[in-house]
């Protein structure tokens, strides 16, 4: 390609993608977040029943075996995290529950107030829903999978066995069942009522007058009201939260600095563009003349 076709094609490229990083720079809506709707889950309550994971797989079209299979506590040997192929898994610290028995975990996309995964997508694929989602538009993500590097919590996944057409995969807490009016199937499935859904202000009140009551069956800690800024979905437990594998995390959120930087490279996507052309020009042009012969050497002298 010559150089000044070069120029052209990186031309080109700014201005197609000048309204996907346009909207990218600008995705995060202002909202109350306790105004927001969230889910406080009462570890306590948990009976390791597994009844979340099916709903939740089949509230999303999942392929999933049938609701009775999944009594099966095998799964429990093993740490467990949500991927691709399930938003929410349930996972079991034997002896750190109530009274030194099981205490039953319950683990998914925390949607947090400041979410970090949509401050780190540039092409604006992940949004904060001004009533309290994290949600995903599979046609707008590149696949970067910066979302994924960025999430604390460790959440989103990739679809890396998919060749053609990868997404990230992650709980969007039923955001097609909320705008019809239900709750999201993990909560309405729940036979113990763990898991409580309603105005993320109410739940965190909720929390505090359960924890008051009961001062003796929880610790004085409702995680994720403060966590990173906040989170929509927020736990209760007996244990410390550090000892049953949850990040121990400053209350403020840390994703304003980055975004801001990020962002501002990439606005419009120019600069980079720019800045990545002029780098293989310098390439080129400092390309070592060894590779070249000079055209008095590429003569035939002949005696």
């Amino acid at each position: 390609m010559e150089r000044r076709d070069f120029f052209k094609f990186m031309g080109a490229t700014g201005a197609l993608l000048t309204g996907t990083s346009a909207q990218a720079a600008s995705h995060q809506p202002d909202f109350d977040p306790n105004e927001g709707v969230g889910v406080l889950t009462d570890f306590t309550e948990c009976i390791g029943c597994r009844e979340c994971e099916w709903a939740c797989k089949d509230a999303h079209n999942m392929e999933t075996p049938p609701l009775e299979t999944y009594k099966d506590k095998s799964v429990f040997a093993e740490y467990r995290r949500p991927d691709e192929n399930g938003y929410t898994v349930v996972n079991r610290f034997p002896g750190k529950g109530c009274g030194e028995i099981d205490l039953d975990v319950k683990v998914q996309c925390m949607h947090c107030n400041d979410p970090a995964c949509v401050s780190a997508c540039i092409v604006g694929a992940l949004v904060k829903q001004d009533f309290g989602p994290v949600t995903y538009d599979a046609w707008k993500c590149i696949g970067c999978r910066y979302c994924m590097v960025a999430c604390p919590f460790e959440i989103p996944a990739y679809e890396y066995e998919v060749a053609l057409d990868p997404l990230v995969q992650k709980c969007d807490l039923c955001i097609t069942r909320l705008e019809a009016g239900q709750v999201p199937a993990c909560v309405e499935i729940c036979p113990r009522n763990a898991m409580t859904f309603g105005k993320r202000g109410d739940l965190i009140k909720l929390a505090h007058e359960k924890i008051a009551e009961k001062p003796n069956k929880y610790i004085d800690h409702v995680y994720g009201e403060h966590e990173l800024g906040g989170t929509a979905w927020m736990f209760i437990s007996c244990e410390p939260f550090e000892e049953i594998k949850f990040p121990k995390l400053e209350e403020a959120s840390v994703v304003r600095l980055p975004e801001g930087i990020q962002h501002g490279i990439f606005k419009y996507f120019i600069p980079p563009a720019m800045f990545y052309g002029f780098l293989g020009l310098i390439m080129n042009l400092m390309k070592p003349k060894s590779e070249e012969l000079p055209e008095s050497e590429t003569e035939v002298h002949h005696d």
